[in-house]
């Protein structure tokens, strides 16, 4: 047996420590709803013929007759989302598999699914991170009823999979199988596609030299390819135990794709109170789980956009994450894959060269991952393997022991480098994080005086005027979560990033977000307190020397400590009241909203410990 590395050992110590009380009181609660038959038999006549109304006639009799367990199945399903249209005929696909093996699967509710890609630099954005916490409010009205003793749960994207889990720990009696849909097939390489954006943004191609690029990256049903939070998702779905092994990058449409499909219906009919299996989601995550999450997030140089949504989900099942726990976990965990943004390739390719099995057997060799923790597939030791067809039916074998692609996928003995490449940014600015697996080493330092702006918008007019052709740290402030939702900033990449091409030492400092696929420029993010709370970052000034130092994770300012204390934080104006496009709707979600180190989230689960 593997000795597991006594950092991780001493991380994971302590935020079991840490989070003793709540997650006693967690576990005490989720406990004390285990049921003792099937769940329905709770219901009165009235409640359960609700509920069978709708049901064909063989499921209607077994619910009635209480003789198979029912599995509800909450879905993301939206055509407009290319990862989401494969789930039209999960469903059916469901339904059907459950019976195979005496279970009745119910559609128990649907859940809304945005599109940052759509939303990326417009209004909309806004509400995207805000759709996490509706996605679990929205799961949770599905599963309300009570009549479900398993959840299977459909999503793939960005806030989308963060909701699912926060819902499937505050229902953690229930066991809970996610089922993802798959990356599309590869398309236009992604540096041709960086490439046409950086060209269009100089002015140099016109739109529909950059529509062209981008409609042949994003062409089919699926995941987009590159490594952002989408995919960053799957993977951790994978090595936090959700999936079945390796279910995470099959292409949709496929038969392997359809028979895990078909597998994971009728694995969670096994997992239920009422088998030999129980395996509450609630237990089979815990602070082992998490940490095997944020290891394979630094191992594969993973979305930034999880240092938000990990604390969220890890408190919904009473565990308490903090920033420092990412940034000691990145400092020991070696970069195994190079992915787009933090090289050529797409999740294709990573999949190809031996995907999650070999990273997970290469993490387990190297004592990082934890492999007793608990999976829906069996102990995360045995997630070192890949699914194939045999006969028609999915079953699995040992991973590649050699990577077919160094340059994509590597030992731990030979990584890209020592560590995953998130930092934690501190300093009299706040704190935040720093992700500089995909920024150049010599990028990663700089000195320079600070340009402020109080939204994205300016600073790419500031662009294109042509005021930014200089060194200089770009301060965008009032973009945090009780500002105004703390949208992504990913559309500021391209014209950092031609400023950074032509010679200029550039860096972002923010309180909002950059999108996972954000890469190339060095960016100190999710500045904590925001500016809209009075955090110090709404006291810096135009001119104000910022020092950037993301391999020490130091974050100053060259103003004399008395004097940078003393000043008047710039006042938050509301951007138009936060009215329309739904904004207005979100006022208590601002209010409510927790401070980014905490995952910016309405929930205050561990307040109470329940």
């Amino acid at each position: 047996m593997t000795t597991m590395n006594p950092k991780i050992t001493e991380i994971t110590e302590r935020i079991r420590e840490r989070s003793r009380d709540s997650r006693q009181a967690y576990l005490e609660m989720i406990r004390s709803r285990r049921p003792k038959g099937f769940a329905r038999q709770r219901l009165t006549e009235s409640n359960l013929a609700h509920a069978t109304a709708g049901c064909a006639v063989i499921e209607k009799t077994q619910l009635l007759g209480a003789g198979w367990p029912n599995i509800g199945i909450i879905t993301a399903y939206n055509d407009m989302l290319s990862a989401h249209a494969p789930y039209e005929d999960y469903p059916r696909i469901l339904r059907e598999a459950a019976r195979e093996v005496n279970a009745v699967a119910q559609v128990a509710g649907g859940v809304p699914a945005m599109c940052d890609g759509v939303t990326q630099g417009f209004t909309g954005m806004e509400l995207s991170l805000f759709s996490r916490d509706v996605i679990a409010m929205a799961s949770a009205i599905g599963l309300s009823h009570d009549v479900f003793d398993a959840a299977l749960h459909l999503g793939v994207c960005d806030k989308i999979v963060p909701g699912l889990v926060i819902a499937a720990l505050r229902f953690g009696w229930l066991p809970s199988i996610f089922v993802p849909a798959g990356p599309m097939p590869s398309g236009l390489p992604n540096p041709e596609k960086q490439k046409a954006r950086q060209l269009f943004a100089e002015g140099k191609v016109g739109r529909d030299a950059l529509l062209k690029a981008e409609s042949e990256s994003y062409h089919a049903q699926g995941t987009c390819t590159f490594y952002g939070t989408a995919n960053s998702n799957q993977m951790l779905m994978e090595v936090m135990g959700f999936h079945l092994p390796g279910a995470a990058f099959t292409n949709p449409g496929t038969p392997l794709r359809e028979a895990l499909t078909r597998a994971a219906a009728q694995r969670a009919a096994k997992l239920t109170a009422q088998g030999d299996e129980y395996l509450p989601a609630g237990e089979m995550i815990d602070e082992r789980s998490v940490v095997n999450g944020i290891v394979g997030l630094m191992a594969t140089g993973g979305s930034t956009n999880h240092a938000l949504h990990l604390p969220a989900m890890a408190a919904a099942a009473g565990i308490i994450l903090t920033v420092e726990d990412f940034a000691d976990i990145s400092a020991v965990t070696p970069l195994l894959a190079r992915v787009y943004p933090n090289g050529p390739a797409d999740v294709n390719h990573f999949h190809a060269a031996g995907g999650m099995g070999f990273l997970v057997r290469e993490l387990l060799n190297a004592g990082l991952l934890d492999g007793s923790a608990m999976g829906v597939g069996g102990p995360i030791s045995k997630y070192c393997e890949e699914p194939f067809l045999k006969d028609g039916k999915v079953e699995w074998r040992p991973a590649p022991e050699e990577s077919g692609n160094a340059d994509i996928l590597r030992h731990a003995s030979d990584p890209f480098s020592k560590d995953g490449g998130l930092r934690m940014m501190a300093g009299p600015i706040g704190l935040g994080v720093s992700k500089v697996s995909a920024v150049q080493p010599e990028k990663r330092v700089l000195e320079a005086p600070a340009i402020v702006f109080d939204s994205q918008e300016a600073l790419k007019e500031a662009f294109d005027a042509g005021k930014l052709n200089r060194d200089f740290v770009a301060v965008v402030r009032f973009q945090g979560p009780s500002a105004n939702g703390m949208p992504e900033l990913h559309s500021l990449t391209p014209p950092l990033a031609v400023l950074q091409d032509k010679g200029f030492k550039v860096a972002l400092v923010t309180d909002g977000r950059m999108s996972g696929a954000s890469g190339k420029v060095p960016s100190a993010i999710h500045m904590s307190p925001e500016g809209a709370r009075g955090g110090p970052i709404a006291k810096v000034r135009d001119g104000d020397v910022i020092v950037f130092d993301a391999e020490k994770g130091v974050l100053d300012i060259k103003v004399d400590p008395e004097e940078f204390a003393a000043r008047d934080a710039a006042e938050y104006r509301p951007n138009e009241n936060n009215m329309g496009l739904g904004r207005e709707m979100f006022t208590f979600f601002r209010e409510l909203a927790g401070p980014a180190a905490a995952g910016a989230s309405q929930f205050r689960f561990w307040d109470k410990g329940d």
